[in-house]
């Protein structure tokens, strides 16, 4: 029988994702872990201490993978922001035991920015948290915020 030179179906899947996310960190939900592959799964393991471990990829070997289990999502995430970089993350669409197809629907869920983090999690707790927003309109301006700690808004 001849090798396929093909990704098995998980990972095939996941790098179709992260293909329309080249320069975030993909967190794939798989079961009860997200999961990075490849060269995620090498910075991940480097920036935060995730163990590296390995995955299967059928014919073309294996490929280098790190992961936590979703429950620590809000322990890891916020390492990753803090450290600047963007994380997508991608969560099962379906419920495993009722898809259709042995491979379970994911998608991208949240995309989470140093700039655009606003999980408990990742907000400074005894600080105030802004978002500031202008608007020029001739020799005028305009200038709103919002403080997404306390949800004051403040219009100028």
């Amino acid at each position: 029988m001849a090798k396929s030179n093909e990704d098995t179906p998980l990972l095939k899947q996941y790098f179709s994702i992260k293909a329309q996310h080249p320069e975030a960190i993909l967190l794939y939900r798989v079961g009860d872990f997200y999961e990075t592959y490849s060269d995620d799964a090498v910075l991940t393991s480097k920036l935060i201490g995730l163990v590296q471990t390995r995955r299967s990829n059928g014919d073309k070997g294996d490929v280098p993978m790190a992961g936590f289990p979703h429950h620590a999502l809000d322990t890891y995430l916020p390492k990753l922001v803090s450290l600047g970089y963007k994380v997508a993350i991608c969560d099962q669409l379906e419920d495993p035991a009722t898809a259709k197809t042995k491979l379970v629907q994911r998608g991208v869920t949240e995309i989470v920015t140093p700039g655009v983090a606003f999980g408990e999690a990742m907000l400074t707790q005894k600080e105030h948290n802004y978002l500031a927003g202008l608007c020029f309109n001739g020799d005028s301006v305009g200038v709103a915020f919002l403080d997404v700690s306390t949800g004051t808004f403040q219009l100028s």
